[in-house]
Parts: structure tokens; sequence; C-alpha cells
């Protein structure tokens, strides 16, 4: 009886530290998005390597848009990741004080683009053929 008693203990202990490894470490707080207003919604974090992790998110019915229109970073290493759910090829370029540098472009996926920014305002935008023209357009401020 004994023996069951501690295998039993061992077992549940064992299953408590494999469910605390499998939380979410994400400090956003939000975990994945469930619903199409938060998919089109971009979030703005802090990245482990001293630089700033943005998120882009492409309109995933397949329009030509995104959210937001305006970003804002801390000098430095700025990572802007694009989610782009549509089968509508995207891509996002940032141009500005010397900087001009493009990311691949994709359909149903995300891509990162990341670039080392001085303060200053940027723009951002959709370089596929008449995208940034229908509006994927937006401005970075890096302070």
């Amino acid at each position: 009886m004994r023996r069951i008693t501690w295998s039993l203990a061992l077992l549940l202990a064992a299953g408590v530290l494999l469910a605390a490894g499998c939380g979410d470490d994400d400090d956003g707080g939000g975990g994945g998005a469930s619903t199409p207003e938060a998919t089109e919604t971009a979030t703005q974090e802090s990245s482990g390597g001293g630089g700033e992790a943005l998120t882009l998110t492409a309109d995933p019915g397949g329009a030509i848009s995104w959210e937001p229109g305006e970003l804002s970073a801390a000098a430095g290493s700025v990572t802007i990741k694009l989610v782009n759910e549509s089968s509508t090829p995207h891509a996002v370029e940032v141009e500005g004080n010397g900087v001009e540098k493009e990311s691949e472009t994709i359909t149903g996926g995300e891509t990162e683009l990341t670039v080392d920014l001085e303060p200053g305002e940027y723009t951002y935008y959709c370089p596929v053929d008449g995208h940034r023209q229908s509006g994927m357009e937006g401005t970075l401020t890096v302070e």
C-alpha cells in the first residue's frame, strides 16, 4: 500500500512540474489572438535581445490594409513581425534617414524584418505593387 501511495505522489509531482513547464512565458499577457478584432491589432513588446519587437498584422480577410498606422520604438535594433494570415501577398519595408530595408513577401504566414534605427521618423509600407498606394503605409517614430 505504501508503495502505491509513493508512486502516486511521484506521478502527481511529475505532472505538476510538467504542467508548470508548459506555461506561456509571453509577457504580453494575452496569449494568442482568438478573435478577428485581436488579430487586426498590433502589439508592441520588448524583445529579449535589448531591441524592440513590434507586430504588424495584415487584414486576415485579404483586404489591402493592415494595423496599425503608427508604431513607436526605442532607438537601436527594431524587429517588425508581419503577420499575414490571408492568401494576399504582403511584405514590409522601412524607409527613412538613410535606411531602406525590405522583408520577404509572404502569404499565409509570418516574416520578420530587423533594422538598426536612429531616433527619427520612418515610413513603413507594403512594397507589393499598388499596396502602398492603397493605404498600406504607416509612420514609425523612433526615440
